[in-house]
Formats: C-alpha cells, structure tokens, sequence
C-alpha cells in the first residue's frame, strides 16, 4: 500500500472557494462533501458547508480542505505549501494563479542556490512557495 503526506488546510466557511481556485491552478477533480451529505451537523447554517474536499491534481498530487464548524477554531501553524519541479512553464503558470488576488512577499526569480524561486500567500491566506529547478551557481 501506499503511503502518502496529504496537505489538508481549514477554512472558515471558504472551503468551497478556495478548492475551486485551488482546482483552477492545478486542474484535476475535485470532490467536495457537505457536513449535510455526512449528517454531521445539526446546526442548519452548516449544513452546506464542507465537511471534506479532495484535489486530486493531473500530476497526482493531493491537496484536502474543509470548514471549521462554528464550535471550533480554526487550527493555525506557521506552514506554508511548496509546489517545485523541472517544468518551468506549468510551474509559472501557478504562479500567476496563486498571486491574482493574493500578496507576493518574494518575487520569483532566481536564487543563489540556482533555482527561481518565489513565495506568495493567496487570496486564501495560504502560503505558498514555488521552486523551478535550475543550474547551481559555479564555485568560485
């Protein structure tokens, strides 16, 4: 069986968007269940909230979320998501979605260690950090 570390984000009631963007980005199919769907609330405000969602990305990457129920806070930690590779156009056009309507707080460009490299926290509030791989600097 396969063993796998599955990034699973809280929202207060923008779970829904924010895997739809989240979907727009990266593609792939999406499943969204409602806390209605699972009979998990009896609070009828949340019943169309999501009680769990699953981006399951064309490159097989999985990215889960759901809203936090009225009665609990939402969980935070200082985290931030890192999508990096070798293909330089698919990793530049995430970075484009991520940063409409969201904050660039590292402009991607190139890094001392040779990558091009860029962070940027999302319409969401997500933080993100994209890595495109490239050449290391040459000793001196």
């Amino acid at each position: 069986m396969t063993t796998r570390l599955n990034p699973y984000l809280a929202f207060r009631d923008t779970a829904r968007d924010a895997m739809t963007f989240y979907q727009s980005v990266f593609g792939g199919d999406l499943t969204v269940s409602t806390f209605a769907d699972f009979h998990a609330s009896d609070d009828p405000d949340e019943a169309d909230k999501v009680m769990h969602s699953q981006l399951t990305a064309n490159n097989e990457f999985v990215l889960m979320a759901a809203d936090t129920p009225k009665s609990m806070e939402v969980p935070s930690a200082g985290y931030s998501l890192s999508v990096s590779g070798d293909d330089d156009a698919r990793l530049r056009g995430y970075w484009e979605k991520l940063i409409d309507g969201g904050k660039v707080t590292m402009p991607l460009e190139q890094a001392p260690w040779g990558d091009t490299f860029g962070m940027c926290t999302d319409r969401f509030g997500i933080n993100w950090m994209v890595s495109i791989s490239g050449q290391p600097p040459e000793s001196a």
